[in-house]
């Protein structure tokens, strides 16, 4: 098991910061795992609604049902489930239908509010009653007491929460259009560009910018909000800028590392790149604010959140015409980011400040500020070496914090060299949050080490700086070699 040390973090400040990254944290596990069902919905309004690019009526008859319930019900539960398991996301789910009858817009914001409450709600009774419940009634229990707390939370929901929450989205819904409509919008790249290397991005675009983009597209068929996180453009023009006028390791890399930020999706790649020249944070707000400028007077928008990030998403979530303004906000975005970086570059004369070892320490600041995400650091005098066994696990989960990006790349980078060494040996991947108690082997960053350690406490965690980090698999492979 890895000797990760946990320590909380030192001052107020951080204290703050990881407070807004563990919140932001929790609001990408409720809407994270349902991303699939949000892409249904939003392929279905892409093409059958009557602005769609196949309109049929009769099948458009499944848009309004799915915004309204499926989509709030599943983040409900899944709200719940996060912080009670089943039995929360059941109460949670519950809870959850009551605040969307009688309501006239899509209560995702309702659900995430109400789906936590009622896995709350649940955890604080069954704490109360552990070891009180006579041998034989404790299904009678389980049960009833759900179904009492299920139906106390829906008329609450229905009858208290309902008109407050939707009061507080329309009054958000109004104020963002207006920031719109004034042309102010681009103003929050910001916030969101600094974010994003900060990771805040999940509290930015998950707990803000997610409901706003769904309500809204429910309301017009498509959303700038879905836009402005998730635009690639910013980062790659400063990894096409390290790529022409960088130097050393960070030249040689920044290629790669741009077409996984393009083409994967995987924005945190360009994170390091930044932290190593703090001043490229000015290249990457730059070309957000022109990348949103675009979107705003061209019009621009989505049907439904693209994730990841890639141009293939963005591209797969455009309704029909609107193209042009989409590939023009990633465009002029990547090309204002691009000139800001290359002047940067260009003007800084140090060559010792972009070798391996500064590429290195930046990433490790990256590894570290993702790990204040969890209100928790990784000391620098900590020992991340795992326990060494010579059994031949079953299955090995690689995890990330969403369970969606990097874990799926390290995944299939493991297939590929358990495949090569002859080993039988089943990989996964999941978010660090929704791993199994029972977990053999489980591979994460080392900013994760300490909750994969806390949620699996009989795994073997191995850790890895990097997700494309090759030597780290060989490494552990080798051990298990005749």
């Amino acid at each position: 098991m890895s000797n990760v040390k946990v320590e909380t973090a030192p001052n107020n400040s951080r204290n703050m910061k990881a407070s807004v990254q563990k919140f932001g944290g929790f609001m990408a596990g409720m809407i994270i795992p349902n991303i699939g069902a949000i892409l249904a919905w939003g392929l279905i309004t892409l093409f059958v609604i009557p602005t769609g690019r196949m309109p049929n009526e009769h099948l458009a008859t499944m848009v309004g049902p799915m915004i309204t319930w499926m989509i709030p019900i599943l983040v409900g539960y899944t709200g719940g489930k996060l912080v009670h398991g089943t039995r929360g996301g059941v109460v949670g789910a519950i809870a959850t239908c009551g605040i969307i009858i009688g309501s006239s817009i899509p209560m995702i914001l309702g659900a995430m509010i109400m789906g936590p409450l009622g896995g709350w709600i649940a955890k604080k009774f069954d704490n109360a009653v552990e070891g009180r419940i006579k041998t034989g009634f404790e299904m009678l229990v389980d049960t009833f007491s759900a179904g009492i707390m299920g139906a106390i939370l829906a008329i609450f929901a229905f009858l208290i929460a309902e008109p407050i929450v939707t009061a507080i989205s329309t009054t958000l819904g109004a104020f963002a259009e207006a920031v719109t409509s004034a042309g102010l919008l681009p103003l929050i790249a910001l916030v969101i560009e600094p974010g994003k290397v900060l990771f805040l991005n999940n509290a930015i675009n998950h707990g803000v910018l997610g409901p706003l983009g769904i309500q809204q597209a429910a309301e017009m068929g498509k959303s700038v909000f879905f836009l402005l996180e998730s635009n690639p453009g910013p980062g790659l023009g400063i990894l096409l800028a390290f790529t022409f006028f960088g130097k050393g390791a960070a030249r040689q890399s920044a290629p790669g590392a741009a077409l996984i930020h393009f083409v994967g999706g995987i924005h945190e790649v360009y994170f390091p790149y930044i932290l190593m020249k703090p001043l490229l944070i000015l290249a990457a707000i730059g070309g957000g604010l022109a990348a949103d400028f675009t979107f705003v007077m061209l019009n621009a928008g989505l049907v439904a959140p693209p994730s990841p990030g890639s141009i293939f998403a963005e591209m797969a979530m455009t309704p029909k015409g609107g193209f042009l303004p989409v590939i023009a906000g990633i465009t002029i975005g990547a090309v204002v980011s691009f000139l800001i970086a290359a002047v940067i570059l260009k003007r800084d004369k140090s060559e010792i400040d972009m070798d391996e070892d500064s590429l290195n320490l930046a990433k490790k600041m990256t590894s570290m500020m993702k790990a204040e995400s969890k209100g928790q650091q990784i000391s620098s005098t900590s020992s991340t070496t795992p326990v060494l066994s010579s059994v031949v696990p079953k299955v090995i989960v690689f995890a990330c914090e969403a369970g969606m990006g990097s874990s799926a790349m390290g995944e299939s980078i493991l297939k590929k060299k358990i495949k090569e060494a002859g080993l039988a040996i089943e990989v996964k991947h999941s978010a660090v949050n929704a791993l199994s108690a029972d977990a053999e082997v489980i591979f994460t960053q080392e900013s994760l080490a300490g909750r994969a350690s806390q949620v699996a406490p009989n795994a073997e965690i191995v850790t890895i700086k990097n997700f494309l980090e090759q030597n780290a698999y060989d490494e552990y492979l080798s051990r298990f070699k005749q």
